[in-house]
């Protein structure tokens, strides 16, 4: 870095080493790329609008098996490794399990050689960071990039031109698209290690850069240097923000706009990278698969038919047959406010070509199946259906849980399963042990490789070996020491960074993940309350002392679920300096959730809340992390908590609420909402002290809003799940009086997670979906 050792700053050493683990990896790199090419491997390529990494040094060290290697350099350079690591940011490249998950996958993918490419935006400023004034969520940018992405490389050769605009024309019997602008997408690649170093793929995000032309330098002379730049400013603001609101029109161009340009720059590269070898394009879905990562990518479809027709001279028929096998699509979510839907008009300013195509598929998918096809819409109501058209362009469709995937099939898309039987599938979801176990939680990964022997790192089914020790007394001790030893870290930080005093002795209950009413944190806050009323009601009482953890941010425009978070601080705010409770129960909320912050919670809490309206999660991957950390489960039979129950064993799992089934049925029934508050006093007491305003003295009308929605309709049916959570929550109680009890039931949870791995996850998109073996 050009700076003497005497002088260096923490920085100075963070970059240093940066360099020097990407140098070690770079031969592995290089390798991994020319094996792909020379052999004409099959190749992956990942297309995500959010890639959420968390700090890449310290998992870097512990794929390359250097990271004991390395903080004993340190030691020798009288530099502390931990804290060189601690000053890294997280990548703010995305916003909760969507991201993680691609991040995950990434990594198993590199594990288990699968040649691949993820394919991103490299947001200047991410999401946000978020602050909290009067209990109030305040959003900030993210500068992520101040000291530089030292463990990226530009990759100023490899640029694409994305058109956007203009018109469309038959020019000769062919069309001829005429874009009003082309942007360029920049590439920035990022190293991404599989475990033990053997096999590197990349991450490669486009960055938004205007064409070389795009000043307007005769607007400029005259002095509008706001007006000449323009054109220049919407460019870089394409990378610039990572989900943009959409409330507005100029949101909805913006964010059509992001995903245009991240699918036309990755489609692009994969032809390019394809033509570098091969010149028969008929022969692509033998070396490309691409793998939209929800409905974000879903222009994938008709950009890779757009090339091959407009660019390649390939016939239409064709061209769509070839998208169909090469194309792959990962739905994540049955809200219909998720399932994206663009205006025609806006689709047509923006992206002409791109309708043309949208509106010929929807022409050849009812030329296919006639009659069958009455009830399939590309095209609806004046809006472009993104999820169809993902399903249609694709050779598989993937749900992410078990019940998730059958409610896909029965629910989302009938008509379209009906048309292509066997299309959609499940793999359930998985993470990555190597991130959320030797890095999250080294006490812990140590003890299971002293118990088991090494090994279980990229063979997660290995812990399976540990359930025999769940009955052995000094394994019970040891593996207790571990999770004390997570909350001290967790304390610490949380004084350090936040101020913030954790009574380590007490049960941690955890709720962290993106806010959304479907996840009802509004229920874990509202069982929150109604304890603090009963333990000032009988404070001789046995309880058990409680610390409740929150953590997650709103999107910007989300105001009801902005309430919830300002609730929540209300709440902590009265309960907190409450001295006849506080020893019993409190409430932290730390600000700006991510990665890091998830890697010091996870391994120290004690309860895992997983508490979302059945049928609504997709799968979850906070509830996997959980419970690989000895975390129990308190949850609904939601998204993947189906399979960890059965996985972990029912008496391993604190089960509540209505079943999927029976939430459809209780909906239908007028006035549920009132019923199930007037059957339940202990829910009447609550409402009626946040009514008059026990946590908002100043402003005692603060939540009649939310009151009133949820004696009046309740869509999340948190009144009718609240005495049965209330219920599992006094077993938690009951089998936490019982510290060998809890133990055992702890340990049984780590040694059951192996099916929860990413590795197994890939390797069933490897062979069912992708058709890619492992290149080693």
């Amino acid at each position: 870095m050009g700076v003497e050792p005497s002088r260096a700053q923490l920085l100075d050493w963070r970059l240093a080493l940066a360099h020097t683990l990407r140098e070690q990896a770079t031969d592995s790199w290089l390798d991994s790329a020319r094996r792909t090419r020379e052999d004409g491997l099959k190749s992956v390529n990942y297309l995500s609008m959010e890639f959420l990494p968390g700090r890449l040094l310290e998992d870097a060290a512990i794929n390359l098996r250097l990271r004991d290697s390395v903080s004993a350099s340190f030691d020798d350079l009288g530099v502390n490794f931990a804290d060189v690591v601690a000053g890294e940011p997280d990548p703010a490249l995305g916003n909760g399990g969507l991201g993680r998950l691609a991040a995950c996958y990434l990594e198993s993918m590199a594990t288990l050689a699968c040649p691949a490419h993820g394919y991103g935006l490299r947001y200047e400023r991410g999401l946000f960071r978020q602050h909290f004034e009067d209990g109030r969520q305040v959003e900030r940018p993210d500068e992520w990039l101040t000291s530089g992405d030292p463990f990226s490389l530009s990759r100023p050769a490899t640029a694409y031109a994305v058109p956007f605009g203009g018109e469309v024309s038959d020019d000769d019997g062919g069309t001829a698209w005429r874009p009003e602008t082309r942007l360029v997408a920049a590439a920035h690649d990022t190293p991404v290690i599989g475990y033990g170093g053997g096999w590197v793929n990349t991450l490669r995000l486009w960055s938004a850069l205007p064409a070389a032309d795009l000043l307007d330098l005769d607007r400029f002379s005259a002095g509008d240097f706001f007006g000449a730049a323009e054109t220049e400013t919407w460019a870089r603001t394409l990378s610039r923000v990572l989900y943009p609101t959409d409330t507005t029109d100029l949101g909805r161009r913006l964010r059509l706009s992001q995903e245009h340009f991240l699918t036309s720059a990755s489609v692009q590269d994969v032809l390019h990278r394809f033509l570098e070898t091969q010149q028969d394009l008929r022969r692509l879905p033998e070396h490309a698969a691409i793998q939209m990562n929800d409905t974000h990518p879903a222009l994938a479809g008709p950009e890779l038919i757009r090339l091959l027709v407009d660019e390649h001279g390939v016939g239409f028929d064709t061209a769509a047959d070839l998208a169909v096998q090469v194309l792959g699509y990962t739905n994540h979510t049955l809200l219909p406010e998720a399932l994206e839907m663009w205006p025609v008009d806006l689709m047509r300013h923006l992206l002409p070509r791109h309708l043309q195509i949208i509106e010929r598929l929807d022409q050849r998918v009812h030329a296919v199946h006639g009659s069958a096809a009455d009830d399939v819409h590309l095209i609806e109501h004046g809006q472009v259906k993104m999820g169809e058209l993902a399903v249609v362009t694709s050779h598989r469709v993937n749900g992410v849980s078990a019940l998730h995937t059958d409610l896909v099939r029965r629910n989302l898309f009938p008509h379209l399963e009906a048309l292509t039987p066997g299309r959609i599938l499940n793999v359930t979801n998985g993470i990555t042990p190597r991130r959320w176990l030797a890095l999250a939680n080294p006490a812990l990964a140590d003890l299971v490789t002293e118990t088991i022997g090494p090994g279980w790192e990229t063979d997660l089914d290995r812990l399976r070996e540990l359930e025999p020790h769940a009955e052995d007394p000094n394994f019970l001790e040891a593996f207790g020491r571990t999770k004390h030893l997570a909350k001290h870290r967790l304390a610490t930080w949380l004084d350090e960074e936040h101020g913030i005093e954790l009574p380590v002795e007490a049960l941690l209950d955890v709720q962290v993940k993106r806010l959304h009413e479907y996840k009802r944190q509004l229920l874990n806050i509202l069982w929150t309350v109604s304890r603090w009323q009963r333990i000032k009601a009988d404070p001789g009482a046995d309880w058990v002392p409680r610390v409740k953890i929150f953590g997650g941010k709103a999107a910007p425009s989300y105001t009801a679920v902005k309430d919830i978070i300002r609730l929540i601080n209300d709440v902590g705010a009265v309960i907190n300096s409450d001295p006849e409770t506080r020893e019993r129960l409190r409430i932290i909320y730390p600000p700006n959730y991510n990665v890091t912050m998830a890697e010091k919670l996870i391994p120290a809490a004690d309860l895992s809340e997983q508490i979302s309206t059945a049928g609504m999660e997709a799968s979850g991957t906070g509830n996997m992390k959980f419970a690989l950390n000895g975390a129990l489960t308190i949850g609904t039979l939601d998204g993947a908590n189906v399979e960890i129950r059965e996985e972990v064993g029912a008496e391993n799992f604190f089960l509540f609420g209505l079943t999927a089934d029976e939430v459809l049925a209780r909906r239908e029934q007028p006035g549920h909402a009132r019923a199930a508050i007037e059957q339940s006093q202990p829910l009447q007491d609550v409402l009626q002290a946040i009514a008059e305003g026990t946590f908002s003295p100043e402003e005692p009308a603060r939540y009649s809003g939310l009151v009133d929605h949820l004696w009046n309709s309740d869509w999340f049916l948190v009144a009718s799940d609240f005495d049965a959570y209330n219920s599992s929550q006094e077993l938690v109680d009951m089998s936490y009086r019982d510290p060998l009890r809890w133990q055992r039931m702890a340990v049984t949870n780590v040694a059951r997670m192996g099916s929860f791995s990413s590795d197994r996850a890939v390797r069933h998109y490897m062979r069912e979906i992708w058709n890619v073996p492992p290149a080693q």
